[in-house]
């Protein structure tokens, strides 16, 4: 028969429920962490496929529309067409000191090769794929639960895992598998962290605190990604993302025969 003293002596004391408690919140932190981690990695790329895939059809648009206004200005004369077609060129004329909001598809001289090649469907580099491949995700998730610096306590720890984890971040923002699978092995074959000793329960809930304001940093960062216009274009087409840059570059292509179109029509009739 148990005494009331051994169930005592059974009990957990109050510390291993904190410590229980500090690991069940550090391993919650560290998923919530690779949420965000993957879902800002998949808007950053969307936005890099956006402007490179979408950006040289937009600005052909422009330019034919002030091409079109001035057409237009030139046959009728009338003062107000004449008033659009100079706001329409003010529209594609570089702005001095902003010419590294056109880099990418644009320089002084007009479009890249890439970005010409694109409006004429010609072969060219393929852009960068919105989201990481399926093993580079899976690769990555394993790492940052292992590697991650907040289940170390030791400074010397923390700062090598932070580093460590940068490059994973790196690797798997360019979609890296090789590299992914290089770090992991790399991972395994380093020091082991020495195990973290039980904390005074003042320490524990110390870092209880901590991992409850950083989760709510996190929050905080989530909500303005998702806010963003880019998530909003990405919740359109959330399985296939890809597919629906192709959609609006179809019918920005559209857009482009017709005013083509339109400007041959108003020459022609010179």
């Amino acid at each position: 028969m148990t005494t009331p003293e051994a169930e005592q002596s059974q009990a957990p004391r109050p510390e291993e429920r904190l410590e229980r408690a500090v690991r069940a919140a550090e391993q919650a932190l560290i998923e919530y962490e690779i949420a965000v981690e993957t879902f800002r990695v998949e808007v950053e790329n969307f936005s890099r496929l956006h402007d490179q895939k979408l950006g040289p059809l937009y600005v052909r648009i422009e330019l034919l529309d002030a091409e079109i206004a001035e057409a237009l200005a030139a046959r009728t004369g009338d003062p107000e067409d004449v008033r659009r077609a100079e706001e329409a060129r003010a529209r594609v004329l570089p702005i001095p000191g902003v010419e590294e909001l056109l880099h990418g598809w644009m320089d002084g001289h007009g479009l890249f090769p890439e970005a010409a090649a694109m409006l004429t469907d010609q072969p060219v580099r393929p852009p960068r794929r919105v989201r990481p491949g399926e093993e580079a995700r899976k690769l990555y998730r394993e790492l940052a639960r292992k590697a991650h610096p907040d289940l170390a306590q030791d400074e010397d720890e923390q700062q090598r895992r932070e580093e460590f984890i940068t490059r994973v971040n790196d690797a798997y923002a360019r979609g890296d598998e090789t590299l992914l699978r290089e770090l992991a092995e790399e991972w395994a074959a380093g020091p082991v962290p020495p195990q973290r000793r039980p904390g005074r329960g003042e320490e524990l809930y110390a870092r209880l605190e901590w991992l409850a304001q950083r989760k709510e940093l996190l929050t905080l960062v989530a909500r303005e990604l998702e806010e963003g216009a880019v998530a909003g274009m990405l919740r359109l087409a959330p399985d296939d993302p890809d597919g629906l840059l192709e959609e609006i570059a179809g019918r920005l292509r559209a857009d482009i025969v017709r005013r083509e179109t339109e400007l041959a029509d108003l020459r022609g009739r010179d």
